[in-house]
């Protein structure tokens, strides 16, 4: 195995350990426990949660391996603050929406080579990517990968 091998399959290990946890505590909530708070005053579960599946479903394109599966959920769980007054979508919808865009996402990463995980990003412009080359496609998934994990810390701490 490369140097090259290993940190992409390293990265995409920690990738999937990740959602795991994030999969194995959200699908098993109620429609009543997403509407918990992780704390007074804070985002409710059914929020995190879409707000994960609306973040990893952004990365599709970012990475440059897929069209966007739910643009739709952008405004509810990205450009919007988390309001108990708005309608929240169902448990059923949300396991399904976090399904459908990691069986497409997942498989795309795993067709990532090792050595392209060193390109630059969608997001960032050619010029740019010449004076800082670390805003690659390696440290998307490696921000990704802490943002799931610091979601669920957070979410393990509402009271089901």
């Amino acid at each position: 195995m490369t140097v090259e091998q290993a940190f992409a399959a390293t990265a995409l290990k920690t990738w999937k350990t990740e959602l795991e946890k994030a999969d194995t505590f959200f699908s098993a909530l109620t429609d009543e426990q997403l509407q918990t708070r992780v704390a007074p005053d804070k985002n409710r579960l059914v929020y995190l949660y879409g707000h994960l599946i609306a973040v990893h479903d952004r990365m599709l394109p970012l990475l440059g391996v897929g069209e966007r599966l739910y643009p739709e959920l952008d405004a509810p769980f990205l450009l919007e603050a988390d309001s108990s007054t708005a309608p929240s979508p169902s448990a059923a919808d949300l396991k399904r929406w976090w399904d459908e865009v990691h069986n497409r996402l997942n498989p795309a990463l795993d067709g990532v080579a090792p050595t392209d995980w060193a390109d630059r990003h969608t997001a960032v412009s050619a010029e740019d990517f010449s004076k800082n080359p670390l805003r690659n496609r390696l440290s998307v998934l490696l921000s990704r990968t802490a943002h799931v994990s610091y979601h669920v810390g957070q979410a393990v701490l509402a009271d089901k």
